[in-house]
């Protein structure tokens, strides 16, 4: 690659690299969102990310169809998400410790049930070629986007709009932003945060079937790192705004492939230190957004975090 492309091989993969490590974080920072901007806090998205990886996969192995294995794993994510919230909508129940209940069970399930299908290969998600004017194969393999990229882009721009301009995006945001309003509104805020949790969790489920179907491709037991957890940090990062996601998402993701890139173009020593950068970066994030004088800027007035 070093002779085809010299320097230019890494930015560009940490370019490709960025678009396919991205898209999980993606999804699940958008979930996130939609979840904490209707007053709820789900840190429970790392075990749904990777149940919904390890249902995807088992289902794309049995079926043949990745897009089923998608399905399915929405589907998963759903149901997770909604036990979630309907736990949470119990007087006194304290989302936070049922969001790490949640994660220990999603992922001792997906271990317990993945199981068989660590060895078996399932047919991946396609691909979309942006690279087809480049005779290089490192250029056509770095603009090879898959296609739930794109549909994570498309659902943060209608995310953001849903939010700012239709009925029930200003619904989800005054039940976020305050109890009693939602209630002299005549509304239910309990119904419409465990709704909301739902469709969180679908949206985890999605990135984690893109995990498995698509990049790294297959099923095994570390196939998150971590990455359920830093898409809450991301959520706060990007100010609870589906587009800011989308751009967090990318330098998440960047920071991710640097490691890669580097070791890509010939460099042999001290590359893996870069595999830690989402990590550090993670904790900056935490750090930078952390205050004890000032609120967070977009919060939801009910977010427990706010509190």
């Amino acid at each position: 690659m070093e002779s085809d492309l010299g320097l230019w091989a890494i930015p560009l993969a940490v370019i490709g690299g960025a678009i396919r490590v991205s898209t999980p974080i993606l999804f699940v920072s958008l979930g996130e969102t939609l979840t904490e901007r209707s007053g709820r806090i789900n840190l429970g998205l790392e075990g749904t990310l990777v149940f919904g990886a390890m249902a995807a996969y088992a289902t794309a192995v049995l079926s043949g169809s990745p897009w089923l294995g998608v399905l399915v794993g929405a589907l998963c994510g759903a149901v997770f998400g909604l036990i979630h919230g309907v736990i949470c909508s119990i007087p006194k129940v304290n989302d936070i410790a049922i969001g790490i209940a949640m994660m220990l069970l999603g992922t001792g399930l997906a271990f317990y049930f993945g199981k068989p299908f660590i060895q078996p290969v399932a047919p991946d998600l396609p691909a979309i070629p942006l690279g087809w004017w480049s005779d290089l194969p490192q250029v056509q393999a770095a603009l090879n986007v898959n296609v739930l990229f794109v549909i994570g882009l498309i659902a943060a721009l209608a995310l953001a709009w849903a939010l700012r301009a239709t009925r029930p995006g200003l619904i989800l945001r005054v039940v976020g932003d305050s109890t009693d309003a939602a209630r002299a509104m005549g509304l239910r805020p309990a119904m419409i945060r465990t709704m909301a949790t739902a469709i969180g969790g679908a949206f985890a489920g999605i990135g984690g079937s893109y995990l498995s179907l698509y990049y790294p491709g297959s099923w095994n037991e570390g196939i998150s790192s971590g990455q359920g957890l830093m898409a809450v940090a991301l959520v706060i990062f990007a100010r609870w705004s589906p587009i800011n996601c989308f751009w967090a998402a990318l330098l998440f993701g960047g920071a991710g492939a640097l490691g890669p890139a580097l070791q890509s173009v010939g460099v042999t020593q001290g590359y893996y230190l870069f595999y830690a950068a989402p990590y550090i970066l993670t904790l900056g994030v935490l750090i930078a957004t952390s205050s004890t004088s000032r609120a967070l800027t977009g919060a939801p007035g009910e977010l427990s975090i706010t509190k």
